[in-house]
C-alpha cells in the first residue's frame, strides 16, 4: 500500500484516471504498506468524476491496495501497522519483535520458542498459547482455523514485508472470533527481493538461524521463496528447540482481467518444554537451573506427578528433562485465489485454502495428539462506483470454513522419551462456519466518508469424548457430547473525517462475536477432563474515537479511545501442572474493556540531525467484571464471591515501547545506525480476586547495524548487526496465565500467600543475551 498526498487541482481528475488504468493490475496485489500506520485509513482510489472547483480540498490521502478487498484495509477501523524497517535491522525472533511497536498489542511466551501469545487490547491475553479472539490472515489467506486456533510458530520475522493490525470488534468483516480485530501479515514481494539473500543469525544460548529469500518479479509475475532453520538451547532448563519454516507465494497474471495467486506455508516444531512455575518456584529459580532429576532437584524446580503404572495408583514426581516434556507439531497451509476483474471498477476474488495441523505434545502429565484438518472457501466483490456525484464503495463477501478433527490423550509414564502409558480420553468431532457480510463505504462530501456494514455467521460444532476411568477391578469409559448451534449477526457504522492534511478524525461503532472452541467443551472446572457443554458465545459492543495528527514530515502522533461491552466474556485459567488439561473456560456474563492507544514518531532535528528519530509506542488497558460471580469449593463446601468491579486477571494495564533511532544518511559513515529500545510492562493481577499480582517490568535492548552504500560496490550487497536484549539482566515473567482462587476449609478465599504457590502460570524472560547478524544479496 503506497499514500500519496496530492494537491487536489493535480490529483482530483487524475487520480481516478489511474486506477481505472489496467497500468496497477500486475502490481497492485503486491503494492506495499503504508509508511507510516493510519487509524481510518481511507478507501481505495474511488473512480469518482472530477472534482468541481466549488469543492476546494486541500489534500487527498490515499492508502490502500488498488484491488484489494476492504479488508486489507478497513475504512474507519483503528489500524496500526509494523513495516519491514521496524524489526529487519535486528534478530526478530518471533512476531513479538514484529509487534512491539504497536499500540494495543501485547504479548506473552507462550508454549514454545515461537508460540507468542499475541493479544490486541487484552482480548487473548489469559491464552497459555496461540492466537485467540483474533483472525489471522497472511497475504490474505486465512492461518486461523475454524475453531478460532492460530499459532505463531510458523512466522519468521525475516520473511515479511509488514504487518497491519486491525483492532477493535470486527466480525462485520471477518466473522467469527474477531471479537477485538484482525491481523493481515504482508510477505516479501519478489521484485522487491530481485535476487538471492543470504542470511545467518547467532548468539547466546546456541542460538543459530540460517535463512535464504529469493524474489522475482515484474508486470507478468511475482514469486517469492523463503526458507530458514532456527536452533537454540534455550535459557530455560528443557527448553533446547530446532524449528523449519517454508513460505512460498507466486502471482501470475493470466490475462489483463485475471490473475492467480499460490500461497504455501509450511512449519515444523520440534521443542523441549519446560514446566510453568507458580510465582514462589519462579522468585526461586526461574530458569529451573539444577532440576535434572526430581531427586537431587534444586529449590524452585518444577515436577510433575506421573502414575507409576500409566494408567492408576501410585505416582512418581519427575522433572520435565526426566520425562523429556515437549511439542512435536507439523503445520502446513496451501491457498489458491483467482482475481477477476469484470471492469476496471469491480473485482470478484476466489480463494481456497486447505490447512493442516498435526500435533503430538507431551506438555504435562498427558500426551496429546491428533491431526486437525481445514478447509475455507470465501469470495468476494469489490465495486468502485459512484453516487450522484460522489464516490461510493460497496463490497460484499461470503465464506465457508470446515474443521474436522481426532485427538487422542494418553498418560505418561515416568520415564525418559516422553513415554506413553494408558489413554485417558479421546476425542473426535467438527466445527464449521458459513458466513456473508457486506459493507458500503460512501465519500458523501470531499472530507466525509461514511461506512456501514452488517456480517453474520452460523456455527456448528459436534463432538464426543470419551473419558476413561482406570482402576485395578475394572475401566470405564464416559461420553461426553457437544452438539451446538450459533447465530450471531454483527453491524457497524463508521465515520472519518480529514479536515485538512495534518488531521484525520475517527469514530466507530463496532461488533463482533467469538464462539467457544471444541475443547473448552470438555474441561471442567478442576481442570480434568468432563463436561462443560453449556459454553455460551461471547459478543462485544465497541466504540473508537481516534485521530491522527501530522503536521509535517517530522511529525506524526496517532491516539485513539476505545470503550468495549463484553456479554459473556469466555475468560480461561489454569487448574495447575498436575491436571489432565489444565485450563478451564467460563462465561463472564458481563465485562467493560476500556483504555488509550498513542503511537508518535519524532524526527527533532531534520536539519542538524536528520538520522535521527522518536518513536513511542504506548497503551493503558483497563478490564473489569461488571457482572460475574464465581463458585468456589472445597471439600465440604461451596461458596458464591462476586467479581464485580474487579480488575480481569492476566491483562497488563500498562505497556510502553519507546525507541531512540539514528541511521546516518550520508558522508563517511552512511548507512551506520542503531537504536536504543525501553520496553515496560506494568504489574498485573492473575487470579479472579485480584490478590496475586505478577511484578511488572523495564527492559533496555541495543542495536548497531551496518548496510553500506551503493558507492561501496559489491560491499553494498552486505548487512550486518550486533544486538544486545536485556542490557540490564533483569529477571522478568515473559508468560504468566491466570490461576483459580482457592476456597479454605473454613470457607474463606485463600489469599496471596497460597495462590503464589499455585502452579502451571509463569515463564521467565530471557536474561541478558547478545547476538550477531549477516545478510548478503546476491
Amino acid at each position: 500500500m503506497t499514500s500519496f498526498f496530492c494537491i487536489a487541482r493535480l490529483c482530483g481528475r487524475a487520480l481516478p484516471a489511474l486506477v481505472s488504468m489496467g497500468s496497477l493490475q500486475a502490481v497492485a496485489a503486491e503494492a506495499p504498506a503504508p509508511a507510516f500506520p493510519h487509524p481510518a485509513r481511507a478507501s481505495h482510489a474511488s473512480p469518482s468524476r472530477p472534482k468541481r472547483k466549488a469543492h476546494p480540498v486541500e489534500s487527498i490521502l490515499v492508502k490502500g491496495q488498488a484491488r484489494g478487498p476492504v479488508t486489507l484495509s478497513p475504512v474507519g477501523q483503528t489500524t496500526y501497522s509494523a513495516e519491514r524497517k521496524d524489526f529487519a535491522n535486528h534478530v526478530a525472533q518471533s512476531v513479538a519483535d514484529m509487534l512491539v511497536t504497536v499500540p494495543g498489542a501485547s504479548f506473552l511466551q507462550g508454549n514454545g520458542p515461537r508460540d507468542t501469545v499475541v493479544s490486541i487490547r487484552g482480548s487473548g491475553a489469559r491464552q497459555s498459547y496461540g492466537l485467540r479472539n483474533l483472525q489471522v490472515s497472511e497475504d490474505g489467506f486465512p492461518v486461523t482455523q475454524p475453531d478460532g486456533t492460530a499459532r505463531a510458530d510458523l512466522i519468521d520475522p525475516h520473511a515479511y514485508e509488514g504487518v497491519d493490525v486491525f483492532q477493535g470488534p470486527a466480525s462485520t468483516l471477518y466473522g467469527n472470533y474477531a471479537i477485538n480485530g484482525a491481523i493481515n501479515f504482508r510477505t516479501r514481494s519478489g521484485a522487491s527481493i530481485h535476487g538471492l539473500e543470504l542470511g545467518s543469525d547467532f548468539g547466546s544460548f546456541g542460538m543459530f538461524n540460517n535463512y535464504m529469500t529469493l524474489g522475482a518479479g515484474n508486470r507478468a509475475y511475482d514469486f517469492m521463496l523463503f526458507a530458514s532453520d532456527v536452533r537454540s538451547d534455550g535459557f530455560i532448563a528443557n527448553s533446547q528447540y530446532a524449528t523449519s519454516t517454508e513460505n512460498m507465494r507466486l502471482r501470475v497474471s493470466l490475462s489483463p482481467k485475471d490473475r492467480l495467486v499460490l500461497k504455501f506455508i509450511n512449519n515444523v516444531t520440534d521443542a523441549f518444554l519446560p514446566l510453568r512455575l507458580s510465582l514462589n518456584q519462579y522468585r526461586l529459580n526461574p530458569y529451573q537451573q539444577g532440576c535434572a532429576t526430581a531427586a537431587g532437584a534444586a529449590a524452585g524446580c518444577g515436577t510433575v506427578s506421573l502414575f507409576r503404572n500409566g494408567a492408576y495408583g501410585a505416582q512418581t514426581a519427575v522433572t520435565p528433562q526426566q520425562a523429556n516434556l515437549g511439542r512435536f507439531d507439523r503445520r502446513s497451509i496451501v491457498g489458491l485465489r483467482w482475481e477477476h476483474d469484470f471492469t476496471p471498477r469491480m473485482v470478484w476474488r476466489t480463494q481456497f485454502t486447505y490447512d493442516q495441523r498435526h500435533v503430538e505434545q507431551p506438555t504435562s502429565t498427558t500426551a496429546f495428539v491428533g491431526p486437525f484438518n481445514s478447509y475455507n472457501v470465501q469470495t468476494d466483490l469489490t465495486r468502485h462506483d459512484a453516487l450522484g456525484t460522489t464516490p461510493l464503495t460497496s463490497f460484499v463477501g461470503a465464506n465457508f470454513d470446515y474443521m474436522d478433527y481426532g485427538y487422542q490423550v494418553y498418560a505418561l509414564l515416568p520415564q525418559a522419551g516422553a513415554t506413553r502409558g494408558s489413554e485417558t480420553s479421546t476425542s473426535y468431532g467438527h466445527q464449521w462456519n458459513i458466513g456473508l457480510r457486506f459493507e458500503e463505504d460512501w465519500q458523501f462530501a470531499p472530507r466525509w466518508h461514511a461506512v456501514i456494514g452488517l456480517g453474520g455467521t452460523q456455527s456448528d460444532i459436534g463432538a464426543v469424548q470419551t473419558v476413561y476411568s482406570r482402576s485395578a477391578a475394572v475401566t470405564r469409559a464416559q461420553d461426553i457430547t457437544a452438539n451446538r448451534r450459533f447465530f450471531n449477526l454483527a453491524p457497524e457504522a463508521s465515520v472519518v473525517f480529514t479536515p485538512d492534511k495534518a488531521w484525520t478524525w475517527h469514530a466507530r461503532l463496532g461488533t463482533a462475536y467469538a464462539t467457544p472452541g471444541y475443547s473448552s467443551f470438555f474441561v471442567t472446572p478442576q481442570g480434568n477432563y468432563g463436561n462443560n457443554t453449556q459454553l455460551k458465545s461471547q459478543s462485544s459492543l465497541g466504540v473508537d474515537l481516534g485521530t491522527e495528527w501530522h503536521p509535517s514530515a517530522s511529525v506524526n502522533v496517532q491516539a485513539t479511545g476505545f470503550y468495549e461491552f463484553y456479554r459473556n466474556e469466555l475468560v480461561s485459567q489454569s487448574a495447575g501442572v498436575n491436571t489432565q488439561a489444565g485450563s478451564y473456560t467460563f462465561n463472564a456474563p458481563a465485562s467493560q474493556h476500556r483504555g488509550v492507544e498513542l503511537a508518535a514518531t519524532w524526527q527533532a532535528l531534520p536539519r542538524t540531525l536528520p538520522g535521527a528519530k522518536l518513536r513511542l509506542s504506548y497503551t493503558y488497558d483497563n478490564q473489569i467484571y461488571t457482572t460475574y460471580t464465581e463458585i468456589l469449593s472445597n471439600s465440604t463446601m461451596s461458596r458464591s464471591f462476586s467479581r464485580k468491579g474487579n480488575l480481569i486477571p492476566g491483562v497488563m494495564p500498562h505497556f510502553l515501547n519507546a525507541r531512540v533511532l539514528y541511521d546516518q544518511p550520508s558522508g563517511l559513515f552512511e548507512g551506520l545506525g542503531g537504536f536504543a529500545e525501553v520496553t515496560w510492562r506494568s504489574a498485573f493481577f492473575i487470579d479472579n480476586a485480584n490478590l496475586l499480582k505478577i511484578p511488572g517490568y523495564g527492559l533496555l535492548n541495543l542495536e548497531v547495524h551496518y548496510d553500506p552504500p551503493a558507492r561501496l560496490g559489491w560491499v553494498h550487497r552486505l548487512h550486518s548487526y550486533i544486538e544486545v536484549q536485556n542490557v540490564a539482566d533483569s529477571v522478568y515473567a515473559a508468560g504468566a496465565t491466570t490461576i483459580s482462587d482457592t476456597l479454605l476449609a473454613n470457607g474463606q478465599q485463600a489469599g496471596a500467600s497460597v495462590l503464589a504457590a499455585k502452579t502451571g502460570s509463569i515463564y521467565a524472560g530471557s536474561p541478558r543475551a547478545f547476538f550477531g547478524g549477516v545478510r548478503v544479496k546476491f
